[in-house]
């Protein structure tokens, strides 16, 4: 069957409901209403007030009646609206005797109370203490309560939220929902706290109402309508209260309501099989059993009704006795001996692709108790690499590492460990830029993602670092730094088939033409994620895969090789390369080769054209050596720069010195677009360059 689903007219026609109550709750303060009216309003009244006292008891945990704040609200007007009402008829009709204002009014006055008005002021007086002092009072400190430890203890729980997340214990989309659920909790706690002070004004309302009514009814018997001074006092006095016990009633219904809800723990049973739950052990139930058939033997005590009592005591405990013994507990499964020789999928492959493993001194550093501030900063990078870098990256599992030392943290990359270092959880490390004034006492190391020369320091010691001229970070920041910058150079590693994918599911939201063209033809998963790769190897970014998807589809019918591909993809972006180096308005710094040199090693390419290093290991040690010259003078002033080649010879060029000078970019002259400015800052292998000696090889190291 198909699932039923509300008409549009009825969908709106609901929506209506609502608004159109309330005007009339306001309509009944003014109108006057006849009698009848004011029984089925009384009557609808308890009706409500018992249907929400059930829910809040049937509810499993308070979120599960999230509406009763607002419910409470809606209850208590029409309550009042009711009160405002028979008000009026009291004092307009009440001479004409007990059924003036109706039959629910005339029976709470005549039967619940016997008639007797001064029973029914005690009695009155009796509910409103128990609704105003007991339990509305209770209730509402315990939502102001509840109230504040929640809204303290929300930015833990988010932090916890996000430390499970990147621990891989969840998902993204049951992260979403638990932290919708600590907003919602927050928010129901903080209105149970404001509307306990409805039922609080509403018990205070109706003593009010109770007066005016008594009041004012016995001046207007007296003065209007004749009556004597006893008959109007007996008359008005015995509809004041009636109406005040029937407004009374459903006030303490929702009052223990709202107490039930807001002293709820949560569990996966309502509120009877909570309780029974807890009350069904046989242990409980024979001290009492014993302790009222001692009592029942005491001279003088009703005997008739405590050894009864004790009896019941008894059947109960040994019912539940019996069930205890008679209920087969399955006990828990043994666990199997594997045989020596098993090895299972588990002992040797981890899921997570990046890890961090901390030493037994830094795990402070991701407990929830303490913030959890490692979490909250890997959380961060991720989202930023995942912007810069173009697809989303995996999650980072954090886990302890008692074989290593307790300050020292190791990351590991794909399965490969990229960098461990050592921190200290609850120092600073001071970093000398080469400016700083004095030398600080401490622990010298080197910073383990750019090799500055640094320090660490106790928390006290960060003014005077500071005062120095020292850069000053927690051991939190320097490992997230430190993982920001080996992942930044591992992104190829983590780029896989399923990213891949991931990234043609997302062009086809916005460009499904696009997508129709570039797969599953003419290219396959496996080879879009192999030219993805290779730009990421190179430090080129997917954030714009439109782009490379648009040339990856102009080269498909060109037949070329994974190489060809990728050289061919990126001379059409160009740009899109150029302007990860060097803003748009600067000019590229480049460093280019010598034309001679740019021949020999065009020469050796065509000679070896699928060898990965064509060259000549003397050739290719000075080329190294001639490069990193040109390039270290321009590094340490922090200038971009690129190593600019013919296209022939760029892909092998660029895997031999990558591994020398990982950041610098290589780039071919038709990647370079048309109207870009450039500065030739050097060139390799001229008569006047930084590394003429190239040139002046022999023959025989040149063939």
């Amino acid at each position: 069957m198909g699932r039923f689903t509300l008409p549009a007219w009825a969908i709106s026609a609901r929506s209506g409901v609502l608004p159109i109550a309330i005007l009339m709750l306001v309509m009944l303060m003014i109108v006057p209403v006849p009698a009848v009216l004011l029984d089925i309003g009384f009557i609808a009244n308890i009706v409500i007030s018992m249907a929400v006292l059930m829910v809040a008891l049937n509810a499993a945990k308070p979120l599960d009646f999230s509406a009763f704040p607002t419910v409470l609200l809606l209850a208590t007007i029409a309550r009042l609206a009711l009160n405002v009402a028979s008000t009026r008829v009291v004092l307009v009709h009440g001479h004409e005797g007990p059924a003036a204002a109706g039959h629910v009014i005339e029976a709470f006055g005549n039967f619940l109370i016997g008639g007797d008005f001064i029973v029914g002021i005690f009695v009155f007086a009796v509910l409103l203490v128990i609704n105003l002092v007991v339990i509305t009072k209770g209730a509402g400190r315990v939502s102001e309560v509840s109230a504040r430890f929640t809204l303290d203890a929300l930015p833990g729980k988010q932090m916890a939220i996000d430390a499970d997340l990147n621990a891989g214990l969840i998902t993204p989309d049951e992260a979403k929902a638990r932290r919708h659920e600590v907003g919602t909790e927050a928010d129901f706690y903080g209105s149970m706290d404001g509307a306990s002070k409805f039922v609080k004004g509403d018990a205070v309302a109706g003593l009010i109402i109770l007066f005016v009514n008594i009041v004012g009814g016995i001046i207007l018997g007296v003065v209007s309508h004749n009556l004597a001074l006893s008959e109007a006092a007996r008359t008005y006095t015995m509809l004041a209260i009636g109406d005040a016990l029937v407004a009374q009633v459903p006030a303490l219904l929702l009052s223990i309501a709202a107490a039930a809800i807001v002293t709820r723990v949560s569990s996966p049973f309502d509120l009877s099989g909570q309780i029974g739950s807890q009350f069904g052990a046989s242990r409980a139930w024979a001290p009492v059993a014993g302790i009222m058939t001692v009592l029942g033997l005491i001279p003088g005590m009703p005997h008739l009704i405590i050894l009864p009592a004790a009896a019941i005591c008894g059947g109960i405990y040994w019912m539940l006795r019996q069930k205890e013994r008679t209920q087969v507990i399955a006990p828990p499964p043994m666990p199997v001996a594997e045989p020596l020789h098993h090895i299972s999928w588990n002992d040797v492959s981890d899921a997570a692709p990046i890890t961090v493993e901390l030493g037994y001194g830094l795990v402070e550093l991701v407990d929830d108790r303490k913030g959890a501030p490692l979490m909250a900063r890997i959380t961060g990078i991720r989202r930023q690499l995942s912007r810069e870098l173009g697809f989303v990256l995996p999650l980072v599992k954090v886990k302890d590492n008692l074989s290593i030392e307790g300050n020292a943290y190791r990351i590991t990359v794909a399965g490969v460990v990229m960098g461990e270092d050592m921190a200290y959880a609850r120092d600073l490390l001071a970093l000398d830029s080469g400016d700083c004034e004095k030398q600080l006492p401490g622990r010298s190391v080197k910073d383990p993602c750019f090799g500055l020369d640094a320090v660490w320091i106790s928390a006290d010691q960060r003014n005077e670092a500071v005062v120095a001229g020292y850069t000053v970070v927690d051991a939190p920041t320097v490992i997230a730094t430190h993982l920001n910058a080996l992942v930044t150079g591992s992104a190829a590693e983590l780029f896989g088939l399923d990213e891949a994918q991931g990234l043609v599911e997302a062009l086809k939201d916005n460009f499904p033409q696009l997508a129709a063209g570039l797969s599953p033809q003419p290219y396959s998963t496996a080879q879009i994620a192999a030219v993805c790769r290779s730009m990421l190897v190179e430090r080129v970014p997917l954030k714009d895969f439109r782009r490379i998807a648009e040339a990856m589809v102009e080269v498909g019918a060109l037949g070329l090789d994974q190489t060809g591909i990728v050289e061919s993809v990126r001379q059409r972006i160009g740009a899109l390369i150029v302007q990860t180096i060097v803003p748009s308005r600067m000019p590229l710094p480049v460093i280019t080769f010598d034309p001679e040199l740019e021949a020999l090693l065009a020469q050796a390419v065509r000679a070896g054209p699928q060898a990965l290093y064509p060259f000549e290991p003397a050739l290719s040690n000075r080329l190294v050596s001639s490069v990193r010259d040109a390039v270290q003078p321009l590094l340490m002033a922090a200038r971009s720069v690129a190593v600019v080649t013919a296209p022939a010879i760029r892909p092998a060029v660029a895997r031999l010195l990558r591994a020398q000078m990982a950041e610098l970019p290589f780039l071919s002259v038709l990647e370079i677009p048309e109207t870009k400015t450039i500065d030739v800052i050097a060139v390799v292998g001229g008569a006047h360059g930084s590394v003429a000696a190239l040139t002046d090889m022999t023959d025989e190291e040149r063939s």
